[in-house]
């Protein structure tokens, strides 16, 4: 009969996905998350040009039209979406590589990529998927969260409200939601989520000596 003297824990990877309307701070919260290595952030294709200071394979991988085409027929991409007349996509592969490895794959995507995501029917992602939405705490915050940038005109921030009203009637496709407060308080609920789903017991292979 087995013991617990010589227990080996092994899981695949969880692929975090998390989506948030323009000006819920998901892009400085992703980067406070990243300050601590312990998963994957994926790195998007886009056929965009980089801008100051990006770097290929780090930012974005940046592809030729005909490249991130052949993709599309290919089949290559997890998601994939045309934004203002330029394509962002995720390779699939690499996205699996990282699962396979037992590796937690962070995601940032808006919800069409995140329906996308959850209409893949590779058993893999199925498995390993864990999607959070980011919701502001209201229209009015939001507003002053993007005023406040200082980078947008009027005309910019109304658009962006009219897109995240929208996007914040897609909360109840998630897993998770999160009210977004501060930057502290949003980085220990995301971390909350992680520490779940890692022990959850269904994601956990137990080998007994």
């Amino acid at each position: 009969m087995p013991t617990l003297n010589n227990l080996t824990i092994h899981r695949n990877g969880i692929l975090f996905v998390i989506s948030a309307p323009s000006g819920a701070g998901k892009t400085t919260l992703i980067s406070s998350l990243r300050q601590k290595q312990d998963f994957i952030y994926s790195v998007s294709c886009t056929t965009r040009a980089p801008r100051p200071g990006e770097i290929h394979g780090e930012d974005y991988f940046f592809l030729s039209q005909e490249e991130f085409q052949n993709h599309i027929t290919s089949g290559n991409f997890l998601e994939y979406a045309e934004v203002h007349g330029r394509f962002y996509g995720t390779l699939k592969s690499t996205v699996l590589t990282h699962l396979h490895c037992g590796v937690d794959v962070l995601l940032d995507v808006d919800t069409i990529g995140a329906a996308s995501i959850r209409a893949c029917e590779d058993p893999i992602i199925q498995g390993a998927l864990a999607d959070v939405f980011i919701m502001p705490p209201g229209l009015d915050e939001l507003a002053r969260r993007l005023r406040k940038r200082g980078t947008e005109s009027e005309e910019q921030i109304s658009t962006r409200l009219h897109n995240a009203s929208a996007e914040m009637e897609k909360w109840r496709d998630y897993r998770y939601t999160l009210i977004s407060g501060s930057m502290e308080e949003d980085i220990e609920k995301f971390r909350a989520v992680m520490r779940a789903e890692r022990y959850m017991s269904r994601r956990l292979q137990l080998d007994f000596a």
